[in-house]
């Protein structure tokens, strides 16, 4: 992991799922929660909802922010997004950990932090979290998703990728297959107590921490309270216990 994408404090890891309809629902939540998170998280949602200015808007003002779309496509246009992504001030971008995918993303990242600038960190997503093995068996694989998860981040260390998006309950043995040299960022987090919701491979923050995470992504839990803010201070607090 590089020295700038090291978290310094639990805080730090804590990065906010922005997933609401509009522009004005991201800024209240961005007034209700700054300074108690440490990462803001456009996804589609909101990108199909104005989110890409926002998110300019959030970089410029000085917060990190996760730009979540899930590149996939010919090589040609992967690298080109990504080259697009560069100006925009991002922190972290995520792409679908296909190996051509991959390739093409950190060349064109490559090429254009030869004009300055380090970029965002390039993050693959091995399984998404909604998914598991019966889901895996639908769409056509003939292996379970931790087989799949492991066998996508030794290709993305093989390559140089960044770091990876992965289910917390395979974060270890990610952690072990890639070594210490990846950033490891996971969804799927629910505090004790929680609904699960639509996610199927999901845990608690201590216990995501414990397991390796470096960073945590969480939405519903901090955006649906009551409190955000106090809901984010909770995570926080229980991050920073493990």
């Amino acid at each position: 992991m590089t020295l700038t994408l090291a978290p310094k404090t639990a805080r730090d890891r804590l990065i906010l799922a922005l997933d609401v309809p509009n522009v004005d629902a991201a800024k209240r939540a961005v007034e209700a929660t700054d300074g108690a998170v440490g990462v803001y998280k456009v996804g589609l949602q909101l990108v199909f909802a104005g989110g890409l200015p926002f998110a300019e808007e959030l970089a410029l003002s000085g917060h990190r922010v996760f730009l979540d779309v899930k590149l996939l496509d010919i090589d040609n246009t992967v690298a080109h997004a990504v080259q697009s992504i560069m100006a925009m001030g991002m922190t972290f971008v995520t792409l679908h950990a296909y190996p051509k995918a991959i390739r093409a993303a950190i060349e064109a990242k490559s090429l254009a932090g030869r004009g300055g600038g380090a970029g965002p960190c390039l993050l693959g997503v091995t399984v998404l979290t909604s998914m598991d093995d019966g889901d895996l068996a639908d769409a056509g694989y003939a292996v379970g998703a931790r087989e799949l998860v492991l066998k996508r981040a030794r290709d993305a260390r093989a390559a140089g990728l960044d770091g990876l998006v992965c289910s917390p309950q395979e974060v270890a043995a990610v952690r072990e297959a890639v070594g210490a040299g990846m950033v490891l960022v996971t969804p799927g987090i629910r505090p004790a107590g929680d609904a699960a919701g639509d996610q199927k491979r999901i845990m608690t923050p201590r216990d995501a921490i414990r397991a390796g995470s470096d960073y945590l992504v969480i939405g519903r839990p901090i955006m649906a309270a009551a409190n955000p803010r106090a809901a984010a201070e909770r995570i926080v607090e229980e991050m920073a216990g493990a």
